[in-house]
């Protein structure tokens, strides 16, 4: 009687196990990503920086303007070494304003960058 008892335990464990690693919860903003063939998942991902289509910008599911964030990731960049921004960008956008911004994160001493893609 005991191992059919181990058996059903042992499946509830691994049950949980496996339901607990899709339980991501990303704080976003709906954009329209672009597509990826080679795209990872990144989970320790320090800044999630929304560019929606008309230019404005979102940390995490917070609107912020460019000045606050640029100051907020540098701060943190000076706390943690492997501080990091991924920036998810719509599809539609312009390619160029997306560059700017990295480029003003590399003026705040920011290198480690992502570009989200689906």
């Amino acid at each position: 009687m005991i191992i059919p008892m181990i058996d059903i335990m042992f499946f509830l464990l691994v049950f949980f196990i496996m339901s607990t690693l899709y339980m991501v919860n990303l704080k976003t903003v709906d954009v329209n990503l672009p597509k990826a063939q080679t795209a990872q998942t990144q989970l320790n991902v320090t800044y999630l920086v929304t560019v929606r289509k008309d230019g404005t910008l979102w940390l995490e599911d917070k609107q912020i303007d460019e000045a606050t964030l640029l100051r907020r990731a540098h701060t943190e960049s000076q706390k943690n070494p492997k501080f990091a921004v991924v920036v998810r960008a719509d599809g539609d956008m312009n390619y160029s304003g997306v560059m700017e911004l990295l480029d003003k994160f590399r003026k705040e001493g920011i290198t480690r960058f992502g570009l989200a893609a689906e």
